[in-house]
């Protein structure tokens, strides 16, 4: 389940610098959740752990938690109907290293919007992902 703080704190924290770079020309806070796709879907797998997926067609990321709840935070940034496939899982390493993600210097955006959620949620903790 989805804490709603947390989607908040996400939601609340993109920006033009946390967007993907060849979209980040088109990124408004009206399509906020536009090119957040890596880099929400690694903050959410920080907090709430699960596996992260990938739509290939789309080049879009979410989660998937371990209790089979699907986790999309910037399926806004499509238009309404959009069929969103899960192809893959992609691990958290391929997303953060490597040519690709280098290029689209999603190390320094998962960063930047990693710190922006923390703040936001230094008040309020997310759900533990496991109960010890």
């Amino acid at each position: 389940m989805m804490p709603k703080n947390l989607e908040e704190a996400v939601k609340s924290s993109w920006g033009k610098d946390t967007c993907y770079p060849p979209s980040a020309e088109k990124w408004s806070s009206e399509n906020s959740a536009l090119g957040q796709c890596a880099v929400t879907a690694l903050v959410v797998n920080d907090y709430l752990g699960g596996e992260i997926l990938n739509c290939k067609s789309l080049h879009h990321y979410y989660n998937l938690l371990q209790d089979h709840t699907i986790v999309d935070l910037t399926k806004s940034q499509f238009p309404e109907g959009t069929l969103i496939n899960s192809d893959r899982f992609v691990l958290r390493e391929n997303l953060l290293y490597g040519e690709s993600a280098e290029k689209a210097n999603t190390l320094n955006r998962y960063y930047i919007l990693r710190k922006r959620v923390s703040d936001k949620l230094a008040c309020s903790q997310p759900t533990p992902i496991f109960n010890f």
